[in-house]
């Protein structure tokens, strides 16, 4: 069953602040097997012009994707997610993420698409700091693989 179009540009409430620390920032860089000194060494961060550690690129997912939970669990929508992998994953960057950000994240429906009976959809998650500042914006493409005829 195609998901409902009407969605479209539905946005959904900021969620609960998520503290960044910095042994999660280096737990993620070791588990992706990232040795940059930013990513653990306050140091080598802050030589680079950082106040603290930051981020391997890809952590913020670990915080947006959760977000997206607010999309997936919604039962108007009616995604079924036992037929749904990754598509797609891709960040936009207005700064790093570091070590004591507080991070808020905001999921937006961009798009719905039906093809070959797959739903595809499209979440925009806007992550900002607790002053508000706009840190990185995360796209996730999810795929509703088509119901298999009996």
């Amino acid at each position: 069953m195609a998901l409902d179009q009407s969605f479209v540009g539905r946005s959904y409430p900021p969620t609960e602040p998520y503290e960044v620390g910095r042994e999660k920032i280096r737990e993620f860089a070791e588990a992706v097997g990232d040795t940059n000194p930013a990513y653990t060494d306050t140091e080598a961060a802050k030589a680079l012009g950082h106040p603290d550690v930051i981020a391997p690129p890809t952590f913020v997912f670990a915080i947006t994707f959760k977000a997206a939970g607010q999309v997936i669990q919604d039962p108007q929508l009616g995604l079924d997610y036992s037929r749904v992998v990754h598509g797609d994953q891709k960040f936009a960057y207005r700064r790093p993420v570091r070590a004591g950000d507080r991070l808020t994240v905001t999921s937006t429906i961009e798009s719905i698409k039906s093809m070959a009976g797959n739903d595809v959809l499209d979440i925009r998650g806007e992550v900002h700091d607790e002053a508000g500042e706009h840190v990185v914006t995360a796209w996730t493409k999810l795929v509703a693989r088509a119901a298999e005829e009996a």
